[in-house]
């Protein structure tokens, strides 16, 4: 981005270009999953993070790769395991010796946490105490360890991923804690024509490659203009009457208080709308529509509603209590 000389006008256009760019890009590698990737590049401009869930073999760690190649950032991997300490992910200090004087001291070694994406593998294979250490990193962009706080790098962009099935053994993330991640998006099989793709690009020799279509400077102007966008207060008021409407006890339908425990806090609809400027300016739009938070509703949503033991009885889940709030608001 030429940097001072742009005005928003053009630094919209820009980003819509971009966004096409990076979209053909990872469509060389990536088969389908259209609307994942969207929303995957929503929500890093928006400055938000992702969870993923998806049965294993639907390309989850490939396409998150694919992604921060395209962007130029720094990846790392970290495989949630039981045994899993946090000072595997923030970092730990170790005893080491000057070579000269013979001196013992103590050197910070960081951890993979300190990289632009984060690829948080099955976080919910590991205990609470380490899960913690991951998302206080999410929600300070910063580690301290030793006395001392580090500062993360920027742009930091952490994409959990969930197995929905091997529940055995786990440790499912709290809902305090689910409410850091911006999206809760929920990876699908292929279409038919889709896996005759998938299965002819990845048995051949060809390999794909990539161009860096954008780096982290340029991603951070974004993510500024992306706050400077104006937004209409009826979209902002439909976006808080409807995060109302799932709560209990708020003269709302009859089927809310019977099927849900807790509803979504203010931060969904901060994320409502920080989502809808990003996917207007991603499409070359000056400001958003009630359409563009009506998109988003889903993997805002789903995993902010708690449906209780009724919900559950009937074969109702989240998703399906947002479509109902739906048609009537």
């Amino acid at each position: 981005m030429a940097q001072d000389k742009l005005n928003d006008v053009e630094s919209v256009e820009l980003l819509n270009n971009y966004t096409a760019k990076i979209k053909n890009e990872i469509g060389k590698v990536i088969i389908g999953q259209s609307e994942i990737i969207d929303n995957l590049l929503i929500s890093l401009f928006a400055q938000g993070h992702c969870l993923l869930v998806g049965v294993p073999g639907l390309a989850k760690t490939l396409l998150i790769k694919t992604l921060s190649e395209v962007l130029d950032l720094k990846f790392n991997r970290i495989q949630f395991t039981p045994d899993l300490m946090p000072g595997d992910i923030t970092g730990t200090e170790i005893i080491d010796e000057d070579k000269i004087t013979g001196k013992r001291y103590f050197r910070y070694v960081e951890g993979p946490v300190f990289a632009n994406v984060i690829l948080a593998d099955e976080i919910n294979r590991t205990p609470p105490k380490t899960q913690a250490a991951l998302l206080e990193a999410m929600q300070e962009n910063k580690v301290t360890a030793g006395g001392i706080t580090r500062i993360l790098p920027d742009p930091f962009f952490v994409l959990a991923t969930q197995n929905p099935i091997e529940q055995e053994g786990t440790y499912p993330l709290p809902e305090a804690q689910l409410d850091r991640f911006m999206f809760n998006l929920w990876l699908s099989y292929p279409s038919f024509q889709e896996e005759i793709q998938i299965v002819k690009s990845t048995t051949g020799s060809n390999q794909q490659l990539l161009n860096k279509i954008v780096d982290s400077k340029t991603i951070k102007e974004f993510q500024q203009l992306v706050k400077k966008v104006p937004v209409a207060d009826n979209v902002i008021e439909y976006a808080v009457k409807f995060v109302n409407a799932t709560r209990t006890n708020k003269n709302n339908k009859d089927y809310i208080d019977k099927w849900v425990s807790w509803g979504a806090g203010p931060r969904a609809s901060q994320y409502l709308i920080l989502a809808a400027k990003t996917k207007a300016v991603m499409q070359g739009r000056f400001t958003p529509s009630i359409d563009d938070v009506q998109s988003v509703l889903i993997p805002v949503l789903r995993h902010r509603i708690i449906p209780n033991f009724n919900a559950e009885a009937e074969g109702v889940n989240s998703v399906d209590i947002i479509n109902n709030i739906k048609k009537q608001i």
